[in-house]
């Protein structure tokens, strides 16, 4: 089984708003909150739905 490599997102800063996205899983883009990497929850998505999520937020990347 694969695990999921997270990255910290580069708008996230140093102490709140913290966010870990991972690609490294074809067909899933996982995004978690970095203060709570251990017991926090894991929201899966595909990633049309993540297109779809960044486009409603205007991020371009």
């Amino acid at each position: 089984m694969m695990s999921f490599q997270f990255n910290k997102s580069s708008y996230s800063t140093g102490t709140s708003d913290c966010v870990e996205v991972a690609r490294n899983i074809p067909g899933t883009v996982a995004v978690r909150d970095s203060k709570n990497r251990t017991g926090g929850p894991v929201l899966r998505l595909t990633p049309a739905a993540w297109r779809a999520f960044r486009d409603g937020l205007g991020v371009d990347r």
